[in-house]
């Protein structure tokens, strides 16, 4: 167990500290004061994007160098980020637009900083996700994000089919020349629910199309739609969440090895032992077998 205390003996720290900060999704208004000081404050910015943080930055009068962190440069990137930090440096990280870590290579940023000690403060803002929930009419109570879909059909299946009896709203991202394909997957798998799609949130053309599946997937036919987009999708009625995690529990993890089984749930933040404990409870099997099986993998 860690416990961070973030701003608790601050002058004293040794080291610097990562700083997630959250960027306009549309209207550059959505940008907060703190926003704006913390990367004006910060030693360096990261930014998924450095030209589209150049001209934020133009707007704020924020000064701060820009280097670049994504996809595709991530790993190479963590090592320089996390030793500027270790010297002192303030790290501020942002993405195109919203919250930095949300479908972005950020939360594994902040995995590694929570392996140095490196302490990690989100500031909070603009994030499509939630706006679109709580401007969508469905049920708030509980919800899942799932992100973007898988592109290709089967795996996008099995995505959803885990999901199916849920009974929580589920929020998925996705692009304007995609979501006709992923309409029909969630009408095929999940059925005619109440759904809605949000699209360019905060922006000029906003739109929200509430409705079921089927009208939606029918506009977007007809119609075409641009701009990113956020889907939701009611979660599954009584009769189907009274069976939510029953006979389907085990579905997730059947493609799975047990290493990759164990290695999930040490992700989610178990320990191994109690990860082990878990595998062997959902598969059925002795613990010493789930134990030899990931160890001895561990060790190759």
């Amino acid at each position: 167990m860690k416990q961070q205390q973030t701003f608790k003996g601050e002058n004293e720290r040794q080291v610097g500290m990562l700083m997630l900060v959250p960027t306009p999704i549309g209207n550059l208004q959505d940008m907060t004061y703190r926003a704006v000081t913390t990367l004006q404050d910060a030693d360096v910015i990261a930014a998924e994007d450095t030209r589209h943080s150049k001209k934020l930055s133009h707007v704020f009068e924020i000064t701060t160098p820009l280097i670049s962190y994504h996809e595709h440069n991530k790993y190479e990137r963590e090592q320089e980020l996390v030793n500027r930090a270790l010297a002192g440096e303030v790290i501020a990280l942002v993405t195109d637009a919203g919250m930095p870590g949300i479908s972005d290579p950020g939360s594994e940023l902040v995995a590694r900083f929570i392996e140095e000690d490196i302490p990690i403060h989100a500031l909070p803002g603009a994030n499509a996700a939630i706006t679109a929930l709580v401007s969508s009419g469905l049920a708030t109570e509980t919800f899942s994000f799932i992100g973007f879909l898988d592109r290709h059909r089967k795996k996008r299946k099995e995505t959803l089919e885990s999901w199916q009896k849920a009974p929580s709203t589920l929020i998925f991202y996705e692009s304007p020349h995609r979501l006709k394909d992923m309409l029909k997957g969630v009408l095929d798998v999940l059925g005619d629910r109440k759904a809605v799609v949000s699209r360019e949130i905060s922006k000029q053309y906003e739109t929200i199309l509430r409705g079921h599946v089927s009208e939606i997937l029918k506009f977007v036919e007809e119609e075409g739609i641009k701009g990113e987009c956020v889907v939701l999708v009611a979660g599954a009625d009584k009769a189907e969440a009274e069976t939510f995690g029953a006979d389907e529990a085990v579905s997730w993890w059947e493609t799975l090895s047990i290493e990759a089984h164990v290695t999930h749930h040490v992700d989610e933040g178990m320990r191994s032992k109690e990860a082990i404990k878990q595998v062997a409870k959902e598969r059925s099997l002795p613990k010493r077998d789930v134990y030899q099986a990931y160890h001895v993998n561990e060790q190759e």
